[in-house]
């Protein structure tokens, strides 16, 4: 009876306390330390296989996009020949074509105050201003070499030249704008007296007639009639006409486009995001917040971006259903849109990529590759603003440009910056010149080139922005404005094409700044850490690994 308790006791320890070596064997297996090649090399083939995940995607969206292109344009022909489309019918062919617009312009405004205000925070003054001088330099550079280019072609090419200007169609009407109005606007703009207003919203000054008093009227024709008695019968019917001519004159009057500011806003984000980053530590609360936003606009962005090529598929389509005359690209017009499409494809292919590669040595044609979703995106979308979270996704992931400099130079970009707007503006003044036979000096071939260039600086991003600065450039060299109306017809097709290369300016632009700022830039904060042992802090080897 005593030994049972006993015998059972010993049979009970092996089971709560096991042998020692066989505790040295259990961790011996939990702890075993991997070698440091081996786990760079388990890294690196996790990132590897990540990548080709990621690349794999990429490619899809890419070819999706450029199918959309494909069946967007074959869409719009079938139905043009099929059938007889009516305002309503357009409407609901592209209405998916909407839906992707609001999409990505629903975006717009949360990228750019957060990116901007995070972006801005973290770098110094000095920074910012050099960053800014180098984006400014950029931007002033191609739209100038795009207008001098399209000034060559026109002359070269003479589109317009032989024309018989009564035989041409004319579309639409032209819209009456006034040149100093214009520029004070884009002054206006960037100073948003209701920052609310300003994200929907821009201020645009518009031309109204206002009746003058019927008294100076009688002054005015007093005083006319006094000084011509001797010839009373001879003029008056030339004063009934002035009398009707100055009852009315035309003021400026204020107005808006019904687009967001985004000048104004970009402004403001400098600007609030300098302040903040000298706030140090007590700012750190709305720079995390910021940079919450920017990750959530970007995961949502993924989302809609795999939407996008059904939408670009009906926006082309829409369009091409909607055109009003094909056969003009076979007449004098058609002479013009080819030398519109040489000069973007010259300065897109040649120009901007030779900047590139004098700037940076590095190869821009794999830069360009790395934007095309980007692309993609701006021809369908014809605006380099709804572009834009596509163009800032490309930089960053494609490119690895700094999101600090993306977020900065791709707003003021999308803005300003209009190359193929400029180009364009440059080639349609002498066209139009061209058609009515009007000899084009050296001075006012010089007072297109200035117009053009600062008249591009005003285009907001949206489609046919450039059409509406036309004017500006006619008036400027006494062109008759309404003449704009011989090229509203093939105006929507170069407008894609002319998003496409603002978009590859802009990008490019963030390129170039990002290469020559980069040694200037403090490091993000995921860069504090590197995979390599003598650069990570001690107990943080394992948090280095698994990030890889």
């Amino acid at each position: 009876m005593s030994s049972s308790p006993t015998a059972n006791a010993t049979t009970s320890v092996p089971m709560l306390n096991p042998p020692q070596e066989n505790t040295d064997k259990v961790n011996t297996h939990v702890h075993v330390s991997i070698p440091e090649e081996e786990a760079g090399r388990l890294g690196k083939l996790k990132g590897f296989g990540k990548k080709c995940l990621e690349n794999s995607k990429e490619n899809l969206l890419l070819l999706l996009l450029l199918v959309s292109v494909i069946m967007g344009t074959a869409i719009g022909f079938i139905a043009r020949n099929s059938h007889v489309f009516t305002k309503r019918e357009i409407m609901y062919l592209q209405f998916p074509g909407e839906i992707l617009m609001r999409m990505l312009k629903m975006l717009i405004l949360p990228i750019i105050l957060s990116s901007l205000i995070a972006g801005i925070a973290g770098l110094d003054a000095k920074t910012c201003g050099r960053m800014g001088l180098r984006t400014i330099g950029y931007f002033a550079t191609t739209t100038l070499l795009s207008v001098i280019l399209g000034i060559v072609l026109a002359v070269s090419i003479q589109p317009g030249g032989g024309a018989d200007r009564t035989k041409l169609k004319r579309y639409g009407s032209a819209a009456k704008l006034n040149s100093a109005d214009t520029f004070l606007d884009l002054i206006r703009n960037m100073f948003p007296d209701n920052l609310i207003v300003a994200c929907y919203n821009a201020y645009r000054s518009k031309e109204v007639k206002k009746e003058i008093e019927r008294d100076e009227v009688a002054v005015n024709v007093t005083n006319i009639t006094s000084s011509l008695n001797a010839v009373m019968t001879t003029v008056s019917n030339n004063i009934t006409n002035l009398t009707e001519e100055v009852q009315y004159e035309w003021v400026p009057a204020k107005g808006s486009t019904g687009q967001p500011n985004v000048l104004g806003i970009v402004v403001f984000s400098v600007l609030f995001g300098v302040m903040l980053g000298r706030m140090g530590e007590r700012g750190r609360p709305i720079m995390d917040f910021c940079q919450c936003i920017v990750e959530v606009t970007m995961k949502l962005f993924q989302i809609f971006l795999w939407y996008s090529p059904i939408g670009i598929t009906f926006l082309i389509a829409g369009k091409i259903v909607e055109m009003e005359d094909f056969s003009v690209l076979l007449g004098q017009v058609g002479f013009y849109f080819i030398t519109v499409i040489i000069g973007l494809f010259i300065h897109g292919s040649l120009v901007l990529p030779g900047l590139y590669f004098l700037a940076v040595r590095k190869n821009p044609y794999r830069f360009i590759a790395g934007i095309s979703q980007a692309m993609a995106t701006a021809f369908g979308t014809s605006s380099s603003s709804a572009t834009m979270p596509v163009t800032l996704k490309c930089l960053e992931h494609n490119n690895h440009v700094d999101p600090r400099v993306s977020s900065f130079v791709i707003p003021v970009g999308a803005t300003i910056n209009m190359d193929g707007t400029a180009l364009y503006e440059a080639v349609a003044a002498l066209f139009i010149a061209q058609v009515n036979d009007m000899n084009m000096d050296i001075g006012k071939i010089i007072t297109i080139s200035i117009t053009a260039t600062a008249a591009s600086i005003g285009a907001a991003g949206v489609p046919q922005a450039g059409l509406v600065t036309m004017v500006i450039v006619l008036a400027a060299v006494g062109l008759p404005v309404d003449d704009v109306t011989l090229i509203i017809v093939v105006d929507w097709f170069l407008d894609r094409f002319r998003t496409m290369t603002n978009v590859m300016g802009d990008s490019l632009g963030a390129g170039i700044v990002f290469e020559l700022s980069k040694d200037e830039l403090p490091p993000l904060e995921h860069e504090m850490f590197d995979t390599e042992p003598s650069k990570v802090p001690n107990g943080q080897e394992g948090n280095a690994i698994t990030a890889v």
